[in-house]
């Protein structure tokens, strides 16, 4: 089968997710994040969707109440790979994190204020997709992801050829500790680096590469297959999810479904970041981001495989750590704040009608949640539950993945 219309012409992506400052002088490349510390805007509010109400409208937001579960059942065998998210009305945002145990610089202003909201039942992926999966969808259709195209000449006319390179971002630890006021500092656009080499042609001597012991005791670059899909922007997610029969979730049905049931909880598990002394999550412990500091005291020094941590209470896998996950609203850090002033009880909110982050007002950004490997009470603790996170639509990197949902009726 042959790629798409919508997939094949894709240059204007391409362009946009070669996000890099390119000099003649040679490949200084650098890379622009999506992270920091967010402020509000005031606008009027965006479509969410299923824009209907419970009650009347609000002034003043809820603070964190009971999840109420739908009372359906699963309609049905579970599609493979799936478990059944009831739906149901909850608490979504979080509170400042600043003064709890771990709880990192950010303020996290975009994720308030905690408001009411009511999603439907679905279906979602119990795990990230995995490169094995994503690999089954690149030969059924012959798919060619953004970061494995090269960036057309006709839109960086002052490009040296040499630097037009296909590639993508991928974290690079410091070999010494660096100030963390800015991104660039440890991560390199990578020639090569794409969803088949997360780290790029150089793997197998990458310590952050998994690796299996040998009977003789030598190591071996171990196979990726099991592993979260990386290096995927936002319409390399859609083509998969159209291929797939699938959709992605949006911003609150990835919550909800994080939140196995809990209501007000830091993290997807509870309150305790490690509770029992376990870890359930992969997340950097050690010096961020300095090489050979990340401890693996939970196990993995740098990304993992999918379900090797225990699920949260709907059965779902990695809701916390290893790769951040794209959702299908468009960003804005002041939308919690429209929906709360709008809506006793929001709706199936489905995100605002446009993108808009303060920090880059003229790109193009979506909402991602989960955190990743990367995430340190240092810098970035978004791994918290309610927390939120924001990617340019054309920009993978090896700490970004996704996984899907489907409804159980004719939603999508």
């Amino acid at each position: 089968m042959k790629q798409d219309e919508s997939t094949r012409n894709n240059k204007s992506a391409v362009a946009a997710g070669f996000r890099w400052q390119l000099y003649a002088g040679g490949a200084l490349l650098g890379f622009i994040l999506v992270w920091g510390l967010f402020r509000f805007t005031h606008s009027s509010p965006g479509s969410s969707g299923e824009r209907s109400t419970s009650g009347s409208p609000a002034n003043d937001s809820p603070a964190f109440l009971p999840t109420i579960p739908n009372s359906q059942p699963a309609p049905g065998e579970a599609p493979v790979g799936m478990v059944w998210i009831p739906g149901g009305e909850f608490s979504m945002g979080c509170e400042d994190p600043r003064a709890c145990p771990c709880g990192g610089p950010d303020a996290m202003p975009d994720a308030r204020p905690v408001h009411r909201v009511f999603v439907d039942e679905f279906w979602m992926d119990r795990t990230e997709v995995t490169t094995e999966e994503f690999a089954r969808f690149v030969e059924a259709t012959g798919y060619v992801t953004i970061a494995e195209q090269t960036p057309p000449a006709e839109d960086f006319p002052d490009a040296p050829p040499e630097n037009l390179v296909a590639g993508s971002p991928v974290f690079t630890p410091t070999p010494e500790p660096v100030p963390l006021d800015t991104h660039f500092r440890w991560w390199t656009y990578r020639k090569g680096a794409n969803w088949r080499n997360p780290l790029g042609p150089e793997d197998e001597s990458n310590p952050h590469a998994p690796r299996e012991e040998t009977s003789r005791g030598a190591s071996r670059l171990q196979s990726w297959e099991k592993y979260p899909v990386v290096h995927v922007a936002y319409p390399d997610v859609e083509a998969y999810c159209r291929w797939a029969g699938k959709r992605l979730p949006t911003e609150a049905e990835w919550e909800f479904a994080a939140r196995g049931g809990l209501s007000g909880k830091v993290y997807a598990w509870g309150d305790d970041l490690i509770p029992d002394n376990k870890w359930l999550a992969n997340i950097f412990q050690g010096k961020f981001p300095v090489k050979g500091q990340d401890t693996g005291e939970d196990g993995f020094v740098g990304i993992s495989p999918v379900a090797q941590f225990s699920p949260n209470g709907y059965g779902l896998y990695d809701m916390a750590g290893n790769v951040w996950e794209w959702c299908s609203d468009w960003y804005r850090p002041d939308y919690y704040e429209l929906l709360a002033d709008a809506y006793k009880v929001a709706r199936n909110p489905r995100g605002p009608d446009t993108s808009y982050d303060p920090a880059e007002p003229t790109e193009r950004k979506h909402v991602q949640r989960g955190g990743s490997f990367l995430c340190t009470d240092q810098y970035c603790t978004r791994y918290m539950v309610g927390s939120r996170g924001k990617g340019e639509v054309s920009t993978g990197s090896n700490h970004l993945g996704f996984r899907c949902v489907k409804s159980p009726r004719l939603k999508d």
